[in-house]
């Protein structure tokens, strides 16, 4: 009797000694998530990133920078547990996520970004109002320059300039793709016949020394505010972003497949809240969830 039980504490040492470590739990700051970000919001999100995993070293968030439609692809993808888009779910994406998951993913609004119109520094047009825009892109406009798009298909800024300008209509034959929005400011910066659209966020930062340095190449153009009286001419500061002074805005959605406290929690918590919300002021776009109150001021 005393054999057989003195085996079975053997076998049991043996079985526990033998059994592989777990890793750490996940928890809100501790772990590794990859996400797929729109490829217009890459420096705000990589600022995000950096200041997010400065605070709790333990947590690892991969980002993987695309077209927007690729990021929509992603939901699908079970490696990537969160998206950066400018749009939120529709309905009909609801409904295949819930089936797909047996939950709806969480999504909310982060902040307003703007498109920025870039010319090259020696132009001598950069006053433009929206008919402007929409008949350059079309091909139908007096104005005989090349309109740089970080693309053809697929990004947030070509959906912009299909449904928002263009109106679902053709594109024009002046209309050309860089690579991404670092290839629009490179093109433009070259080339004086070119005029380019980015999303605010890669040029907007003067206090970004390398978007200072694009600033050395490009200049900001300014769009008519056609609801102001009188009519004025504004550029995608932030102000002009939060009171639509300036036209061309657009939001920054966060998309979260985790019905559960994990990592993507606790980022996309980290982003709707304080320090997330002035590090996307920081970056020139308009934080959508902290309220800020506009004051008339005098200069003497």
């Amino acid at each position: 009797m005393g054999w057989v039980a003195a085996c079975s504490c053997m076998a049991l040492l043996c079985a526990c000694s033998g059994s592989p470590s777990k890793g750490p739990v996940e928890t809100t700051t501790v772990g590794t998530i990859q996400v797929s970000a729109d490829e217009s919001f890459k420096p705000v999100i990589d600022s995000q990133i950096k200041v997010f995993e400065a605070s709790w070293p333990s947590a690892k968030i991969i980002a993987h920078y695309k077209p927007e439609a690729e990021c929509i692809k992603d939901l699908n993808n079970d490696s990537i547990r969160m998206i950066f888009i400018t749009r939120p779910l529709s309905r009909d994406e609801e409904t295949v996520m819930k089936a797909k998951l047996g939950y709806v993913p969480i999504y909310g609004k982060l902040a307003f970004d703007a498109i920025s119109v870039i010319v090259n520094k020696d132009c001598k047009d950069s006053l433009f109002d929206m008919s402007d825009m929409r008949s350059m892109v079309k091909g139908t406009s007096g104005y005989k320059y090349k309109v740089v798009l970080d693309g053809l298909t697929s990004t947030s800024t070509v959906r912009y300039v299909t449904d928002s300008l263009a109106k679902g209509e053709p594109l024009g034959k002046n209309v050309m793709a860089a690579t991404s929005s670092q290839g629009v400011i490179d093109y433009v910066g070259n080339n004086t016949d070119a005029i380019g659209l980015v999303g605010v966020s890669w040029i907007g930062n003067k206090e970004d020394t390398a978007q200072n340095s694009f600033l050395k190449k490009v200049k900001i153009a300014s769009i008519e505010c056609a609801a102001c009286q009188p009519v004025v001419y504004t550029q995608p500061y932030q102000y002009n972003i939060a009171t639509r002074r300036y036209p061309m805005v657009r939001g920054l959605y966060y998309i979260l497949k985790e019905n559960y406290d994990g990592l993507g929690s606790g980022f996309s918590n980290f982003l709707i809240y304080e320090r997330g919300q002035l590090i996307f002021k920081r970056a020139y776009l308009f934080p959508a969830r902290m309220s800020f109150e506009v004051r008339s001021t005098k200069i003497n």
